[in-house]
Parts: structure tokens; sequence; C-alpha cells
């Protein structure tokens, strides 16, 4: 007998539970609050990043993911773009980095570019002071937007996944989920909200290590003449962000001087990268607040420090900003990788993967159905 699942949530956690489920042979719906999805999903640079997660479970994640994406873009007909990422390095401690992650990394084949191999990789990176970089293939540029509004229908066209848009489900007293007076019995319920998690089970949330944070990014127009930005580009603040490049011996040095020469980039959690969509477009950011309460408004003062730093590392031929907004994703405060948690026999809440979950989400939901993940509680 075919088993049945209800998906709360149709950001990319949702999506990817809803493609591992359908895989598994389950009559899926997927309920989305809102008439199309909002959240987090559709505010991000659009990368997947393998080359931000340290080696193990979390890089095989990702590249399982990586894998899964190019098979949905090229079925679903998503622009992807597979560019590979470029770190840049400005300084002696940013150059020392990346030439030992070059050697920890020599399974990934990662490849050391001088300052002439860097700048013919990236017409837009800025010479002046460049050392070097450090050139990843894996990674992937997606437009996000198209890819959350257009992955929806190719799971209903291929998999008969039902989508239910403008409903939001209130309450559930399991096999039963109800939207008002509305009710869907199902053997297995997956919620999948994001930070709308304290709707369903604000007892379960508020006893874990998990709270909200809020980015800044924006968009600058499409370049003349058709120009191409080449790989996702970051500098020497993404180095002392990402948990892969922590396992360099001398990240502490760089830490230690990015905290004395950018206070104010420490303080509003900045650092900052770029990737170009099909439009020619490019996404810039971002930022990161912390709490479980944000106001919903930007700062002026943490884009200025953002196209500040960018400023040191790229040039571009049109730096008009033609858009800007916030995002908020939830977070683990204590070293976990993400949240999963049964609060009974028959649902799961899948949430907390931090700013990883356009990267991770496909291997991951693919481990969840599949019972072989971790981090189960």
């Amino acid at each position: 007998m075919q088993k049945s699942a209800l998906i709360i949530g149709a950001g990319i956690v949702g999506l990817s539970i809803a493609r591992a489920l359908a895989l598994r042979n389950y009559k899926v719906t997927v309920v989305e609050r809102n008439e199309k999805a909002i959240g987090a999903s559709i505010r991000n640079f659009g990368m997947v990043l393998p080359a931000a997660q340290p080696d193990g479970i979390l890089f095989n994640r990702a590249m399982r993911s990586r894998n899964i994406w190019k098979e949905i873009c090229t079925e679903a007909k998503v622009w992807h773009d597979e560019v590979g990422s470029l770190q840049l390095a400005y300084a002696s401690d940013e150059w020392n980095v990346l030439n030992e992650l070059h050697e920890i990394y020599q399974s990934r084949g990662y490849k050391l570019l001088n300052k002439n191999e860097t700048l013919t990789a990236s017409p837009s990176v800025s010479s002046k002071r460049l050392l070097g970089s450090l050139f990843s293939n894996d990674e992937i540029i997606i437009d996000p937007r198209e890819a959350i509004s257009k992955i929806p229908l190719w799971l209903e066209e291929k998999y008969k996944v039902k989508f239910i848009w403008g409903k939001a489900i209130s309450h559930i007293e399991y096999p039963v989920a109800f939207a008002g007076k509305e009710s869907f019995e199902v053997d297995e319920i997956f919620i999948c909200s994001g930070t709308d998690f304290e709707t369903l089970y604000p007892e379960v949330f508020a006893n874990a290590n998990i709270t909200k944070c809020k980015l800044q990014m924006m968009r600058i127009v499409s370049q003349p003449d058709h120009w191409r930005l080449g790989p996702m580009l970051c500098a020497g603040l993404s180095l002392v962000n990402y948990s892969s490049f922590s396992a360099a011996p001398s990240i502490n040095i760089l830490k230690k001087r990015i905290q004395t020469d950018f206070p104010e980039h420490i303080k509003w959690g900045i650092h900052v990268m770029v990737s170009q969509n099909e439009l020619g477009e490019l996404c810039i950011g971002d930022s990161h607040e912390y709490g479980l309460t944000h106001d919903p408004f930007d700062r002026i003062k943490i884009n200025k420090l953002i196209l500040d730093y960018l400023k040191n590392f790229i040039q571009f031929k049109d730096m008009q900003i033609c858009e800007t907004w916030n995002g908020l994703y939830s977070k683990m405060t204590q070293g976990e990788t993400e949240f999963i948690h049964k609060p009974q026999q028959g649902i799961t809440i899948i949430n907390g993967m931090g700013g990883g979950g356009m990267t991770l989400s496909f291997g991951l939901a693919e481990e969840l159905v599949n019972g072989n993940t971790g981090n189960k509680s």
C-alpha cells in the first residue's frame, strides 16, 4: 500500500524532502502558508557551495546535493552555471591560508592560482595588491527565485506531488494536520517551515539551541555588453566565516588581523561574496545578526560596509544597485549543523540549517528519508 506524507513549507528543505519521498513512491502533499515561497530560499546568492563545507559528512552531503541540483536543473529547465569559485588573497596572511587549504584539501582538486592566472579566470578582479586565489570547480550558481518557483511544477509533473498554496497548517493531532477547519490525514508529517518554527511546536524550539539570523543583501544591475563575472568571488572576510577554512593552521593569525582591521564588519557579521545570474545581475552580500526577534528595517550602514569592502577586490562597469532586501534563516547556536527532531512517531521537524540550505538540503533529505542521517533528537 502506498504511504502518504504531508510536508509543511515549500522552501528548499520542503522541496528536497518532497523529492526524496516521491522517489520512495510516497503520495506527497506540500502545504505552503503563502501563495508562493518567499522566505530564505529565494533571498540568497543562489550558490551551491561545497567549498564551504568541511571534509566528511557535510562535504559529501554538499557534493550529493550538487549532483541532484544538476539533474533537477536539466530536467526542470532551471538556469544554472557551473562556474566554480575563486577565494581571493590580498594580504600575506590570506595567501598563507590559501596555500594551507590547497595542501589540506588535495583530494578536492583545488587549484592555487597566481596573480595573472586569477585575473585571467575573472575579468572583474582588482589587480591592486592581489597575490593570488584558490579555485574550486565544484560550485554551481542558480537563480533561487527561478529555481524555487519551477521545482514545484517539475515535482507535480514528474512525481504527481500535490501543492496547496496560501494555506497555513495551524494544529497537528497525528495522524491529522489541520488548516483551520480543513484536515489532512497522512502516514507521515514533515515540518519544514523555516523561521516560522514556533507556530506548531513552540515548546520544542524554546528548549532547542536555535536562533534566527537576519542578513542584508543587494543586487547590482545587469552589466553592459553581456559581460560575465566568471566564478563566484569572495575575499579575506569569507576565510574567517566558513568552517572548511578553519582547517588551515594559520587561520587564527588571519582572524586576529581581520578583527583589528575590520571591527565594524565583524560586529555586523559581514563577509562579502558575489554571484551572477542569467540576466547578468550581480548578487552581493551579506551580513549576519542573531536573535529571536529582528526589526524589519535594512541598515544603510551595513550595505555601505558591504560595498566598501567589495570595492577592495572587484571592479564592475556599472555599480548601480537595483534591489536591496533582508532575509531570515534559522541557525543552531552550539555548532550543530541541523535540527532534526521527532516530537512523536510519524512527525519530523527539519530546521536550523543556517546559511547552508541551498548547498545541503537535497543531500540531507535523501539521508533522512533513507534513515541514515545524524543529529537526530
